[in-house]
């Protein structure tokens, strides 16, 4: 349940107590106009109507620059209402958050800023360490930090809108992400005086089908998570589908010119980002996650189709490899 506050010109009152109306929602209620002759209209919405309600919000105070719309949690309310039913209709499934509450918390993990450049570096310390210890407290520290996984879930919700802007900006991001991982990786390759051939480091650079299917399960568990909001969901995932170790590992074979294993780190990594941003995406679509307007959902429709096709076709030929590698190395 979530209590959206709206703040508005007094005209659009008797819209606002309408809509409130037509999608029976909990309770409503509204404060007095203030000086600038704008009102509080409150609405206490249950979570299978909060979608259409601020969609319905949107489109009458869309154009308005002075209107507000704001969505707040609510942890319990008394008495308990009872839980509503929509005969003949798709709602948002109850615990889900609506399109514009996921923006706001997946549009984060793709902002390329310091703060996301010192958790890049600092996971690929901790993952490096980890991986030349053969200390696997460590590594799964580094998997929890997982600021890999923030661009690739964006990439895939913006799809899933048709939003280019954030689009191109988790691509950024992601492909920051990654380079400064290679880089600081390569250097540690170069200048370890010791072995890279320990359990650890060798478990990942080598990837079979068994890796593919984990890593599709594990992509659709991120997203489900993040729309049912059970973020605590979300820290088993980071460590079930890792990017950073297999990047680092990657970066420190070539550092150590042991081309062949980081051929493997590098089917691991690929494997990884395709079947996180596939399953992504079908868990997206599965849950109705879409554009609002009519226009924006025919932008998506085409942006999906072609999503979903290059991603197939990439995993297609990383099986293809994967099989072609194991039958050489057999």
């Amino acid at each position: 349940m979530r209590l959206i506050k709206v703040i508005a010109d007094s005209g659009h009152l008797d819209t606002l107590a309408s809509i409130a109306r037509q999608y029976d929602i909990v309770d409503s209620w509204q404060g007095a106009a203030g000086e600038d002759g704008r009102i509080m209209f409150h609405m206490l919405v249950s979570d299978v109507k909060r979608q259409s309600v601020v969609d319905a919000l949107q489109n009458v105070l869309g154009s308005s620059e002075t209107a507000r719309i704001i969505i707040q949690p609510v942890d319990a309310v008394l008495p308990r209402p009872a839980a509503p039913v929509e005969k003949g209709k798709k709602v948002t499934a109850a615990g889900s958050q609506t399109r514009e509450e996921l923006y706001d918390k997946i549009a984060r993990g793709a902002v390329l800023d310091s703060t996301f450049i010192l958790l890049v570096c600092l996971s690929t310390v901790v993952a490096s360490v980890g991986m030349l210890e053969a200390n696997v407290a460590v590594i799964v520290g580094a998997m929890v930090i997982a600021p890999l996984l923030g661009p690739n879930i964006a990439f895939a919700f913006a799809t899933s809108l048709g939003d280019r802007v954030l689009m191109w900006r988790a691509i950024r991001t992601n492909a920051a992400g990654v380079g400064m991982t290679l880089l600081m990786s390569i250097v540690t390759g170069r200048i370890w005086q010791g072995s890279l051939d320990n359990a650890e480091i060798m478990l990942r650079t080598d990837v079979g089908l068994a890796g593919v299917v984990l890593a599709l399960a594990s992509g659709a568990a991120a997203v489900l998570s993040l729309i049912t909001g059970l973020s605590s969901a979300l820290v088993g995932v980071m460590v079930a589908v890792a990017l950073l170790p297999p990047a680092a590992t990657l970066g420190m074979m070539l550092g150590g010119g042991q081309f062949s294993a980081a051929t493997g780190a590098a089917l691991l990594l690929a494997v990884n980002v395709v079947c996180i941003n596939l399953s992504a995406k079908l868990m997206f679509l599965f849950k109705g996650v879409k554009p609002r307007t009519w226009l924006e959902k025919t932008q998506a429709r085409q942006s999906v189709a072609i999503y979903i096709t290059v991603w197939i076709v990439l995993l297609t030929l990383l099986i293809i490899a994967i099989v072609l590698r194991h039958r050489v190395l057999a």
